[in-house]
């Protein structure tokens, strides 16, 4: 659905389209814009004062570093300009396996109620990082390559640490003689670097302003600081913490067989040899305790290795790899091949295979994964309402997994039971407002029964929800022309219009290294011009 021309003025990088590029150019893009916010020169005079006056408080009570409401100002918009990218992974099955991971080692942290969203990103690349205010991101590439969960569990543990120590707020404060405004711009440079480690180059192109060198001098320290707090998270939680070791050996021995191709996760997290044998100390101090790999970590692997090839070559490897693993016997776990091998099949457009392949899964064993699968088989052989008879049990059956409900309301849409469908939506979205793929769902729904005002009513705030906001405008006009709603939606839409364009200056401050684009003039206040309900006929 086009976006409408614009009836605001634009910012360059908060409105208009997306460009697209080679996986991973999107982070050193956003890298390179935050890199120029570190160019920001410190404030002086009666314009520091202004300044200052509009600016969030930085600093907790404790002094030096950012406040927990700039924390999470920052690591939010980051994050939604990062969710709106063709990198990030939306796959609710995957990230379901590793919240409900994540959220058995905050279970066990010092700090059990602390708030962390987990998300994953599309990347081969062995890597996971912490953001500013509560962000884990992990990579596709860590849960294939890992052998256990345990070794799942010691990189997220680590990540953990680093949010528990706040070593990223630290390191942007390290410097007190930084102006608040570089600090923001540091911030969001650190970010982009943390998750993909070649965005450093464009944060040093900024030198003069935050010392990044100097704030990375502390990185080993942390590394150091954040494995002693992952380990006694792995302790704690009852896994094996003797995989925090093995795996950073194997990460080690791969950089050292591949010097010009170093794995991601060891230049992001330095790997020195005293941190390795510190970890080691640790493990053989502590009593062995096995931990046993639950069926969704084989499942979870299996499907991220079979649905993430995208080209013919790939998928093609994706089946032999698990018909080979069959074959030979080699595999981890008998019920994760076949459901994988099922879910190659079904990649490779082959429904029938798919379906005599999950048939093979052994009996009596049972997870919500495989309901998922099964109406998945059913919708790719034209079995809309089967599927949708399938989820409806698998709903009942399993109603913790969100995923289901999901998929559910797939089914509904494929099946053209778009009514059943938005009753559904309705109540997901009051209960997850934040999550962008309930919007796309309304606006297909919407569409497909007539309602217009509603339909860009929702794709305004997916928008908003990945960063988007002139686009989210744009939108909010669209529907509020859409004449198919009441005087009293229509003010609704009004009052939206005021908030997100609030929300665009404000990404705007954060993108300019938290000022404004002139402090010597006022907030720019919203265009009046018309009334809303004469530009519908302009």
């Amino acid at each position: 659905m086009n976006s409408p021309k614009s009836r605001f003025p634009r910012f360059p990088s908060y409105g208009g389209r997306q460009r697209r590029g080679p996986p991973g150019a999107w982070r050193r893009g956003v890298a390179a814009m935050m890199a120029a916010a570190l160019l920001a020169a410190p404030l002086q005079g009666g314009v520091a004062q202004a300044q200052a006056q509009r600016l969030p408080d930085l600093q907790d009570e404790s002094g030096g570093l950012l406040s927990a409401q700039t924390e999470r100002r920052i690591g939010e918009t980051y994050y939604r300009q990062l969710r709106g990218e063709p990198d990030y992974l939306d796959d609710p099955e995957v990230t379901a396996y590793v919240e409900e991971l994540g959220a058995r080692l905050i279970a066990a942290s010092e700090n059990p109620s602390m708030d962390v969203e987990f998300f994953m990103i599309r990347d081969n690349s062995i890597n996971a990082f912490a953001m500013i205010g509560g962000y884990i991101g992990v990579n596709s590439g860590l849960l294939i390559a890992a052998q256990s969960e345990s070794e799942v569990a010691s990189v997220l543990g680590h990540e953990i640490g680093h949010l528990i120590q706040k070593h990223l707020a630290r390191a942007i404060s390290a410097n007190q003689k930084t102006s608040m405004m570089s600090m923001i711009g540091a911030a969001f440079c650190l970010l982009a670097a943390r998750s993909h480690p070649d965005a450093i180059g464009a944060c040093a192109m900024a030198a003069g302003a935050v010392p990044i060198s100097e704030q990375l001098r502390y990185s080993r320290d942390f590394e150091r600081e954040a494995d002693r707090v992952g380990f006694d998270i792995l302790k704690k939680g009852g896994f094996d913490v003797s995989a925090m070791p093995v795996f950073f050996e194997r990460l080690d021995r791969a950089g050292r067989a591949y010097e010009g191709n170093i794995p991601v996760y060891v230049r992001s997290h330095p790997l020195t040899v005293e941190r390795i044998a510190d970890v080691r100390n640790r493990v053989q101090a502590t009593p062995y305790r096995q931990h046993a790999d639950p069926l969704a970590f084989h499942l979870v692997r299996a499907k991220l290795r079979a649905t993430l090839a995208t080209t013919v070559d790939t998928r093609a490897e994706a089946l032999r790899f698990f018909a080979v693993q069959l074959k030979e016997q080699t595999y981890a776990n008998l019920a994760a091949a076949h459901y994988g091998h099922a879910w190659a099949m079904l990649q490779n457009r082959d429904a029938a295979g798919a379906e005599a392949e999950f048939a093979k899964i052994p009996k009596p064993l049972a997870h919500p994964m495989f309901e998922n699968l099964a109406a998945s088989i059913k919708l790719a052989r034209g079995d809309a309402a089967g599927a949708v008879n399938t989820l409806r049990a698998a709903v009942a059956r399993y109603p913790q997994q969100r995923y289901l409900q999901l998929a559910l309301i797939d089914a509904l849409q494929q099946a053209k039971r778009h009514d059943e469908a938005l009753a559904l939506l309705r109540e997901q979205v009051q209960r997850y407002r934040s999550d962008p793929r309930l919007y796309t769902m309304q606006v297909k729904s919407f569409g497909a029964t007539g309602k217009r005002m509603s339909q860009h009513q929702a794709q305004a705030e997916y928008n908003v929800l990945v960063g988007r906001y002139q686009p989210a405008i744009d939108e909010l006009m669209v529907a509020r022309c859409a004449g198919d709603g009441d005087f009293y939606q229509q003010s609704i839409i009004d009052a939206r219009i005021r908030g997100v364009w609030e929300l665009m200056l404000d990404a705007q401050r954060d993108q300019n290294g938290g000022k404004e684009s002139n402090p010597d003039r006022p907030r720019k206040p919203m265009p009046q011009g018309k009334a809303p309900e004469a530009r519908c006929n302009s």
